[in-house]
């Protein structure tokens, strides 16, 4: 991932150098289960960490590996070169995937707890802001079209609730992708004990994959890439809105816009949702890297090397353009601007189309068949609409209305409080730990 969409934390976390070292933790925890299990010298492991690790030269492997054409052989001759003899009972009965998919779920475990520090700043912000304008009326939209009204908070509370669910889904893959393997060339310890694997991945914080092959099995890793990108489709759910309300027409909220910003290079008047569309865009990106790990399931027989190179762009990109997109999100969201009058105005724009189902349900409770109940509150409102008329007055002026509901019950149609009176049993729901 470029450095204009990722973080110090997750380039360094993706770097060479920490590819190298944390390859060099895998082999020594092995190196220390085998001294317990009696197949290698006791004190093996502890001389060469203290030879090698931290002194591994990320240059000097991709030299080697220039005339080895093997990444993993590259880094074992430049521990030999850095401790000596002592390497040698490094990789005893261990293939190269034993230390690459190991090296792997610490990574890509790292890089989760990363992306769920993030997670938590958005929720946090989202909470914040819900509480805000837990009353805050707003109009709802279906269709992009005046619906009935809902609150600010409410909106809010339903991303903190789908963000909730994200963060559940991840901490689940998490926890799938904590698997590595020390099974040798095929998975069956033609040359290693299980006890030893069991040992060496304890001690990184892994447990051994159930069944493995040369390899883990790239469901795990396509379990991480899914949850990832439904988190973007979440986070693009919210600039999307946010998008909507900075609309020159809509108006209702917009992104912070700081001191000496500039929106357009033609227009000085120009403020631009910029970090929103950033955002949508970045989530596109983001849902690619799933259908990527999609395909990375399905290998030849034991295993293929078709997946390699689609995880070395996969792992290091979809990590840190996840952890990249919730921090923006969580500015994005922390930082907007409000605009209540222009909300209340905004539900004020129909003259009072919006409270045409209460209308309908009253005549249908007065005994009306609902579809006629239906075609009379219709029949005002489109003339509302079309001609202009004031939709209360008309249907107080419409006979059959009128013979049905007496004013106190057609006033009582149009109270903004009976659309909201159930917020906080909704508000308990997303924030006290209500139904998923």
């Amino acid at each position: 991932m470029i450095d204009r969409y990722s973080r110090p934390e997750l380039r360094a976390l993706w770097s060479d150098q920490r590819r190298f070292d944390t390859w060099l933790a895998v082999e020594l925890a092995a190196c220390e289960a085998m001294e317990g299990e009696g197949t290698v010298p006791a004190g093996t492991a502890a001389r060469v960490r203290e030879r090698a690790m931290g002194k591994l030269s990320g240059p000097r492997i991709l030299e080697i590996e220039e005339r080895t054409r093997h990444d993993v052989i590259a880094f074992l001759t430049h521990v030999e070169e850095l401790a000596g003899e002592d390497a040698r009972f490094l990789h005893l009965g261990m293939t190269s995937s034993d230390v690459l998919d190991s090296s792997l779920a610490l990574l890509l475990c790292a890089a989760t707890d990363e992306i769920l520090g993030g997670l938590d700043l958005l929720l946090a912000a989202l909470a914040r802001r819900a509480e805000e304008h837990r009353n805050t009326p707003l109009m709802g939209r279906s269709h992009g079209i005046h619906a009935e009204p809902v609150t600010l908070g409410l909106v809010f509370a339903g991303f903190f609730a789908e963000m909730s669910r994200n963060r559940r889904r991840l901490e689940r893959a998490r926890e799938t992708i904590a698997v590595g393997k020390i099974a040798g060339a095929v998975g069956t310890y033609a040359n290693v004990s299980p006890k030893v694997e069991a040992q060496a991945l304890a001690s990184l914080g892994l447990r051994p994959e159930t069944v493995a092959t040369q390899i883990v099995a790239r469901d795990r890793h396509a379990e991480l890439f899914d949850a990832l990108a439904l988190l973007g489709a979440g986070v693009e759910r919210i600039a999307l809105q946010v998008r909507h309300w900075q609309r020159t027409e809509v108006g209702e909220a917009e992104e912070a816009f700081g001191k000496g910003q500039k929106g357009s290079s033609a227009m000085p008047h120009k403020k631009n949702p910029i970090l929103s569309e950033n955002l949508c865009g970045l989530a596109r990106l983001l849902r690619s890297y799933a259908v990527a790990a999609l395909e990375d399931v399905a290998l030849w027989h034991e295993r293929d090397i078709s997946q390699s190179s689609v995880e070395r762009v996969i792992a290091p990109d979809a990590t840190a353009l996840a952890d990249f997109m919730l921090r923006r999100a969580a500015g994005l969201v922390g930082g907007l601007v409000v605009h209540p009058e222009r909300m209340r105005k905004n539900l004020e724009l129909t003259g009072g189309l919006i409270f045409s189902e209460g209308v309908m349900l009253a005549l249908v409770r007065s005994g009306l068949p609902r579809q006629r109940a239906y075609e009379l509150v219709q029949r005002s409102a489109l003339r509302a609409r079309d001609e202009g008329g004031e939709f209360r007055a008309l249907l107080a002026a419409d006979p059959e209305v009128a013979s049905r509901l007496d004013r106190q019950t057609l006033d009582a149609c149009f109270d903004l409080q009976h659309h909201l009176r159930h917020l906080d049993t909704i508000f308990r729901r997303a924030f006290q730990g209500g139904p998923a």
